[in-house]
């Protein structure tokens, strides 16, 4: 007698994502576009065009989308772009504006 074999059930289980997250940076009258670009570059070790172009949209539009990703790097993007003062003659002017949201979609 040949012993009866049960399949064997597999519960597939599903990764749940969690959705990208947009880093923004804002416009402010307070900071020079030349700082701005330099935290940009530093942070993401963008190409200088792309980081004037992103100041640029957030000086024109009063906020630009600088990075979109998992929301734990967001939230460290975030982190190191506030870190960064601008200090001018003596006087610390503070961080740039910047915040996360979750990206639309």
């Amino acid at each position: 007698m040949v012993p009866a074999t049960v399949p064997e059930t597999r519960e597939e289980s599903k990764v749940k994502r969690q959705p990208p997250y947009n880093v923004i940076l804002e416009n402010d009258d307070h900071h020079s576009m030349e700082f701005v670009v330099e935290v940009l570059k530093k942070v993401f070790s963008y190409p200088m065009e792309k980081c004037v172009q992103l100041m640029m949209q957030a000086h024109e539009t009063g906020r630009s989308v600088v990075w979109t990703g998992a929301k734990e790097v967001a939230e460290l993007k975030h982190e190191q772009i506030v870190t960064c003062h601008e200090k001018r003659n003596g006087t610390d002017l503070g961080p740039l504006g910047c915040f996360i949201e979750p990206a639309p979609g």
